[in-house]
């Protein structure tokens, strides 16, 4: 009888890949490292901060599309950018595990809080070295297949 309940699980659960999640977790910690050095100015670095709330939408997000390719997770690329206005600021590229070929790249957009705009354009003249900004809730995934010609797949949360 243990054995039919154990076959009877949720679609969720059968998504639910182990290695995918502690990955996305180790994944997520170098994204935030990558945002708190991230360049928003010559002369000053603030130190962008992702709400809990961003944090766990952007990991159901990635694990997501994760789990319809070959290699999960493990063959993504990560391109990490941060938008205000029209401008979309490049901060980083993460490879997930850089030994495994890659076989989709994603291109993750966060947002700047539009009302944090002026406290951030008196960082590059004046204030302390770092200073800790969140961003909004709102971002963007990109996918984009390594291996057919696919057309690119836009997530808006």
């Amino acid at each position: 009888a243990d054995a039919a309940e154990e076959l009877s699980l949720p679609d969720l659960d059968l998504l639910h890949d182990p290695e995918d999640e502690l990955l996305c977790a180790s994944l997520l910690d170098v994204v935030q490292a990558t945002l708190g050095r991230a360049p928003l100015g010559t002369k000053r670095c603030s130190r962008l901060l992702m709400p809990a709330q961003l944090l766990a939408q952007v990991r159901t997000e990635l694990l997501r599309l994760a789990c319809s390719e070959p290699c999960g997770l493990r063959g993504a690329l990560l391109d990490l950018c941060v938008e205000h206005g029209k401008a979309c600021h490049d901060v980083g590229h993460i490879a997930v595990d850089p030994t495994v070929v890659p076989t989709f790249q994603l291109t993750l957009v966060l947002r700047l809080d539009s009302r944090l705009w002026p406290k951030i354009q008196g960082l590059f003249t004046s204030g302390p070295a770092f200073t800790p900004l969140k961003l909004s809730t709102g971002f963007r995934v990109i996918k984009k297949k390594l291996y057919s010609s696919e057309q690119l797949l836009i997530e808006e949360c």
